[in-house]
């Protein structure tokens, strides 16, 4: 599977929170950016603890816009994020942009830039 399709399916499973099947596709020691608290969740289980976390208290939606593998390797996913409260009210609207190194298939790390 080719990275653009990959990164358009991870997306598609955490706007169905299919946290197992996302986990599935981050190596082991997958360094992910921790958009809500600001640093990064080092590992799968890190990653699964900052996304319970995060679904408890907003309900974020985000789609691909375009995804653009970049000079270094890395791919670049600008994406349209909407974020809401557990009631419905938009708390944040707006375009930005995701990297992400893969490497043997996997996520092997991601920011937001």
């Amino acid at each position: 599977m080719d990275g653009a399709t990959f990164l358009t399916r991870l997306y598609e499973q955490f706007n169905a929170r299919a946290i197992d099947a996302l986990l599935a596709s981050m190596a082991t020691d997958v360094m992910w950016a921790n958009a809500m608290e600001g640093g990064h969740e080092r590992g799968r289980e890190a990653v699964r603890s900052y996304w319970t976390r995060q679904w408890a208290m907003v309900d974020p939606h985000v789609e691909s816009v375009t995804i653009k593998q970049g000079k270094d390797g890395a791919w670049v996913v600008e994406v349209h994020q909407v974020v809401k409260d557990l009631g419905g009210k938009v708390l944040a609207d707006a375009v930005v942009e995701h990297a992400f190194q893969l490497e043997d298939g996997l996520v092997k790390r991601f920011d937001v830039r």
